[in-house]
């Protein structure tokens, strides 16, 4: 299996993430995610009806609670929806929080804080927050990650991206390329870069998610796993951490992971981990 965070698959993303673990940036003690997402208007409010034709909607709803059909709750909106996802949390974040994991080394957070809400539109039909931003602390930095609806102007004049925060220089990359801002430091009365500037340098080759897909035909006729950028257990690594955010966002509260146990300290983000299936569905023990 491929997991679909297909930007592992970027060249400009490799480049990038080289760079971070190269320690030219420095010191980093914060990395920013983020997905400013200015086309999304908002969802209006429209009455329940009778599924498509053709729709096995029992199907189609699995373990999700039963609820009568709403055009909002199925393709494409649906993901605005607890009951089947995790908004921009988890629909973006997981791209950008993957990226910066990956080039950090690390794959849980000590703690995590959220805070957000319908602020964009307080009256629409959907239920995920449209403002969010999500504070992770990992052993010696910082990760932000933070989402808007109805808004374009983003970190470094980017809708989207991953910025590594330095002492010597920030990286930024996004699906559209990457770069890298040095510092500046006083030598001799005048302001001087202190390492070398990257301009922004835009993805060579075919798209990232072309090449994803060819990856994984590359390991299905390899019989391969080890071959894939992104496996079953790479993949979730990145979606744990973006449900966590979702986790701190419903609790309310500044939540600390315990590593060994493999939980939270808190009985009410516990709660949260885990799945309730509904219309007869479970998860079988094997």
């Amino acid at each position: 299996v491929q997991v679909g965070q297909w930007q592992r698959s970027g060249s400009q993303y490799d480049d990038a993430i080289q760079y971070v673990k190269s320690g030219k940036l420095g010191q980093i003690r914060l990395v920013k995610c983020w997905a400013y997402q200015g086309w999304m208007k908002p969802v209006p409010v429209v009455p329940n009806g009778p599924a498509p034709a053709g729709v096995d909607y029992d199907m189609w709803l699995g373990p999700a609670p039963k609820r009568e059909f709403n055009a909002n709750r199925f393709h494409f909106n649906f993901r605005w929806f607890w009951d089947y996802a995790g908004g921009l949390m988890t629909d973006w974040g997981v791209h950008e929080i993957d990226i910066a994991l990956y080039a950090m080394g690390v794959s849980a957070p000590k703690s995590v804080m959220a805070s957000g809400g319908k602020f964009a539109y307080p009256d629409d039909a959907s239920e995920t927050p449209d403002t969010l931003q999500t504070v992770y602390e990992y052993e010696g930095f910082n990760m932000l990650w933070e989402h808007a609806t109805g808004i374009d102007g983003g970190n470094y004049g980017t809708t989207e991206g991953i910025a590594f925060i330095g002492n010597n220089a920030t990286l930024v990359v996004n699906r559209g390329g990457w770069k890298v801002i040095p510092e500046t430091e006083n030598v001799d009365g005048q302001r001087k870069p202190k390492i070398e500037e990257v301009p922004h340098t835009r993805p060579a080759g075919p798209s990232a998610l072309d090449l994803h897909a060819v990856n994984f035909v590359e390991a299905m006729t390899a019989n391969d796993a080890s071959k894939l950028k992104c496996g079953i257990q790479t993949g979730s690594v990145a979606a744990i951490n973006a449900q966590m955010g979702n986790i701190a966002y419903k609790t309310g509260k500044k939540v600390y992971w315990d590593a060994a146990k493999n939980q939270f300290t808190d009985s009410d983000a516990n709660d949260l981990m885990k799945a309730h299936y509904h219309n007869g569905w479970n998860v079988p023990k094997v």
